[in-house]
């Protein structure tokens, strides 16, 4: 029982104002003024015994003094203006408090200038208290401190950051060292967490990083392609902690101070020489730290995850998300488009050249996209400097060119005529570089579809038997029409003079 009321009843009782102060254990004016109070209310004795304790305190009770004072009145009056000035270069609250008491002489001294500013500002933004759902969110961040292992054979100080995750419903933890805060080590850092949680949450929380983040906006952050990439793959939505909002996060910023308490600082004292052996024993003191029992809850953070939060996550996906990679490229002359993260070429169909095409490439695989549809696929090389080409997208000419061999020659020989495949044979047969013969090969074929077909196999056949493998000695018998003359001449007659001459000319200049 409150003891005004104790006090009332007592006086009701008929007790003096010396009993009721030795029952009590108060001082007799402290009775005689409650009782004071009591007969100047404005309510009878009855309704004030009839009032909730903390009411009827406050009707005995003025408060504190200070907040009645005209110069809290003031302040109060002031703090929009000096919160305003607070945030700009170079102001204090130390400037602030002597341009006040310029302006104001009576005003506080600094210490109750101080206390006041501070105790007015966090009455003006009050914090709200968050509810979490099991499996409903994950949040992601970097520690500001960072982990090192030393090089075993040079002995540098190798040093990594720390990436931190919590499950804000079970406030379970996860942290891994990676080399750095480059994209490729954070997603790896996020797969590794998803798999020790053996599921994902509905949404992923990281900071305003710019390896999740390319462009932090309070209202519509724009989130990295990649992290997208990964978010979708998972079945999970990317939702980032406001600019400068730590609160939207305050679990793991607080994860990250316990970690450096719970894990950091009791490995300041071993000595590492590899990142695994590092994780290694960054894992086991996270476990530790799981496990521990939480103050104010009978239980652990494990306990809680495994009993009310695990079965929540979204199961994993049977395949591991491979990191994607975007580039806009233009197709070059050459058909081809080049990647500067491995400095190779990549072909596309030359009907493309000119235009840009998006580029999606991973660990093995390069994808090329135009107007909505891909239309080239590569395996990754990561060769400096050379090519990458599928003959399907070269232009015709460029197509035969890549596919001059003598085999391809002899082939098409033979669906030409007999004369002509016996012709190359022998051609081919010589011991010289067969790159000198293709041109020879071309202007035969050449030959071929402007002669009539029986001439033109008659005079492969004539520079087969005299040897000569020559494009301008056959065009040359068509031209001189000694195709006639040989079939004219009788089996015992000798070759015309003339005739005879010819050919000795061409053969003698022919190479």
């Amino acid at each position: 029982m409150s003891q005004v009321k104790q006090l009332i009843r007592l006086h009701l009782q008929g007790n003096g104002k010396k009993t009721i102060a030795r029952e009590l254990g108060i001082s007799k004016n402290t009775v005689k003024q409650y009782l004071e109070k009591a007969a100047a209310d404005p309510l009878s004795i009855k309704e004030l015994l009839e009032l909730d304790d903390p009411v009827l305190e406050g009707r005995f009770h003025a408060g504190n003094p200070a907040y009645k004072d005209l110069r809290f009145e003031d302040l109060k009056r002031r703090l929009p203006y000096l919160e305003k000035e607070l945030e700009k270069v170079g102001v204090n609250k130390m400037l602030l408090w002597e341009e006040y008491k310029q302006a104001y002489p009576a005003g506080y001294g600094r210490t109750q200038f101080f206390f006041h500013f501070a105790q007015l500002s966090r009455a003006r933004k009050p914090s709200a208290v968050l509810t979490h759902k099991p499996g409903d969110k994950l949040y992601i961040d970097f520690s500001g401190k960072k982990v090192h292992y030393t090089d075993r054979e040079t002995g540098e100080m190798i040093v990594c950051e720390l990436f931190v995750a919590c499950l804000p419903f079970s406030d379970y933890a996860f942290c891994i060292a990676v080399p750095s805060q480059r994209l490729n080590d954070f997603i790896y850092a996020l797969i590794r967490c998803l798999e020790a949680l053996g599921g994902a949450a509905q949404a992923l929380v990281p900071d305003n990083m710019k390896t999740a983040v390319t462009r932090a906006d309070r209202y519509e952050p724009t989130i990295n392609q990649t992290l997208e990439d990964l978010a979708n793959h998972y079945q999970m939505t990317v939702v980032p902690a406001r600019p400068r909002k730590p609160k939207d996060k305050s679990l793991a910023e607080n994860q990250v101070k316990l970690i450096y308490t719970r894990v950091l600082a009791k490995l300041r004292n071993r000595q590492f020489f590899d990142l695994d052996s590092l994780n290694t024993a960054i894992t086991e003191k996270i476990r530790e730290h799981n496990q521990t029992r939480r103050q104010q809850k009978p239980y652990t953070r494990e306990e809680e995850f495994l009993a009310a939060e695990k079965d929540q996550l979204t199961p994993l996906p049977d395949k591991r998300f491979e990191l994607k990679y975007y580039a806009e490229l233009k197709v070059a002359q050459n058909g081809h488009v080049y990647l500067g993260r491995d400095k190779h070429y990549y072909s596309v169909p030359y009907t493309y050249i000119g235009s840009k095409v998006k580029v999606i490439y991973t660990r093995m695989l390069v994808r090329i996209y135009a107007q909505g549809k891909q239309i080239a696929l590569h395996q990754r090389n990561y060769a400096p400097g050379k090519y990458t080409s599928v003959k399907e997208h070269l232009c015709s000419q460029h197509q035969h060119y890549h596919n001059r061999s003598p085999a391809y020659y002899l082939d098409r020989a033979r669906h030409t005529c007999r004369e002509l495949y016996d012709l190359l044979e022998a051609l081919f047969g010589q011991n010289r570089y067969p790159e000198q013969l293709y041109n020879t090969c071309d202007g035969l074929f050449s030959l071929a579809r402007r002669s009539d077909p029986g001439r033109f196999a008659r005079a492969c056949q004539i520079a087969a038997e005299h040897r000569v493998y020559s494009y301008k000695f056959v065009q040359s018998i068509l031209e001189n029409n000694m195709t006639e003359l040989e079939q004219d001449r009788p089996m015992d007659h000798p070759c015309p003079e003339g005739a005879m001459s010819a050919v000795k000319i061409i053969t003698s200049s022919s190479p």
